[in-house]
């Protein structure tokens, strides 16, 4: 007994200091740093094993003939486009409204409002599909 009395006396004369534990989340998704994103996702990256078996490696199927075909391809678009844009863009780089018309395409750059975004708008002539986007 006496040495229950004696442990209770010198533990009312301890100091006892305590404060709130804070969770701080580590995935920027849930608040956490978005710091941390980049090592996540490397982490994350390293322990995926999982193959897609849909999935193909386009060149992997192509012999170099094809793969030279499609570069060649490529290039000749990128060619074209150049040459259109080059008839679209003014000296000062900024989009010129008119109209240009090739073989497959009509490209129609309009700018409906005074001072407003331009629209850019490419026809399919063959299949009459249209895209557009908009430059501010």
């Amino acid at each position: 007994m006496l040495f229950t009395c004696a442990a209770m006396l010198i533990m009312g004369s301890v100091n006892v200091f305590a404060e709130q534990i804070v969770y701080t989340p580590v995935n920027p998704v849930f608040g956490g740093n978005p710091n941390n994103a980049p090592g996540l996702l490397a982490s994350a990256n390293a322990q995926n094993n999982y193959k897609d078996p849909a999935a193909v490696n386009a060149l992997a199927q192509l012999t170099p003939l094809q793969q030279f075909n499609q570069n060649l391809q490529q290039f000749v678009l990128n060619r074209i486009a150049a040459s259109v844009t080059g008839t679209i863009i003014g000296a000062n780089g900024a989009l010129v409204p008119g109209t240009i018309t090739t073989t497959d395409f009509t490209i129609v750059v309009s700018q409906p409002v005074a001072n407003g975004p331009l629209t850019v708008t490419t026809t399919d002539r063959n299949t009459g599909q249209t895209t557009f986007f908009q430059v501010n």
